[in-house]
């Protein structure tokens, strides 16, 4: 569909990074994210990417976000009004879902500690002592959604799952530095924001639709034979790439998208 306005608002889950091209270093954005990825799918649309790795909700509406010294406005503030279809990516940095695995991988080793205090979990916020509960995040993202509505009133918007980390292939102590325990309390956390997530949408289904990506990517997840998620490694840390999604990761939920935006008819069946 010639012309059609995409934008894309969320976190590193959305973003891509350390996924080649960087196209914004600061921000953690790959130009090889889903976003782009279905944006070159169809001929003559155009993106508007605004996505930040370490996003909250209240980044994307009300808060300025900081990373190391570059401070990003709310990513409302680039949304163009007149946009077709809005992507939206968030709630797990809330929650510290990410940012948890971080915690309980650097925190098994000494040398792990010792970078954790000098450096933090690398960008992803670890949750705070009063966690939010479902209904608690819900509300946030909801909030997050009307705003953005209202600022885009004619778009669509596509709330995309987290693609899932801990699946049905990933074993404790094998894939992960961490327990069984921990294995179970994270699924725990992933499984909260996907029931935040799809409260959210509740009620605004004339404009807003989820995408689910947890369940087909349950077969990807860390430690699968295809993963579509990286685990662990020092290298991939310091690029902002671990626990986050692989390029083939990208392109799966790349594909999912596409294929919701041909069954909302927002494009037709068949485009490039």
């Amino acid at each position: 569909m010639p012309g059609l306005r995409i934008a894309n608002v969320g976190s590193s889950f959305a973003a891509g990074p350390s996924i080649p091209p960087c196209v914004d270093e600061a921000a953690g954005r790959s130009g090889a994210n889903f976003a782009c990825l279905v944006t070159k799918r169809i001929p003559g649309a155009v993106l508007t990417d605004l996505t930040v790795s370490g996003a909250t909700l209240p980044n994307l509406t009300t808060e300025p976000q900081d990373r190391d010294g570059t401070i990003f406005p709310p990513q409302i503030e680039g949304l163009p009004e007149d946009s077709d279809v809005v992507l939206v990516l968030g709630g797990g940095n809330d929650i510290g879902y990410i940012g948890g695995l971080f915690e309980d991988t650097l925190g098994a080793s000494w040398i792990g500690s010792i970078v954790m205090q000098v450096r933090g979990t690398g960008g992803a916020p670890v949750a705070p002592d009063n966690q939010l509960d479902v209904e608690g995040l819900a509300a946030r993202y909801a909030e997050v959604l009307d705003a953005l509505h209202v600022k885009a009133p004619r778009a669509q918007f596509l709330v995309v799952e987290y693609l899932t980390m801990l699946g049905q292939h990933t074993q404790a102590r094998r894939h992960v530095p961490f327990s069984a325990e921990r294995v179970e309390h994270h699924k725990a956390v992933a499984a909260r924001l996907l029931e935040a997530t799809a409260k959210a949408v509740e009620g605004r289904e004339e404009w807003c639709h989820v995408v689910s990506v947890a369940e087909p990517s349950d077969a990807h997840a860390i430690g699968a034979p295809e993963p579509w998620v990286s685990a662990f490694t020092w290298k991939l840390f310091r690029s902002g790439g671990a626990y986050h999604p692989r390029a083939e990761g990208m392109k799966a939920v790349a594909d999912i998208v596409y294929k919701k935006m041909v069954e909302l008819k927002i494009v037709e069946d068949g485009e490039l």
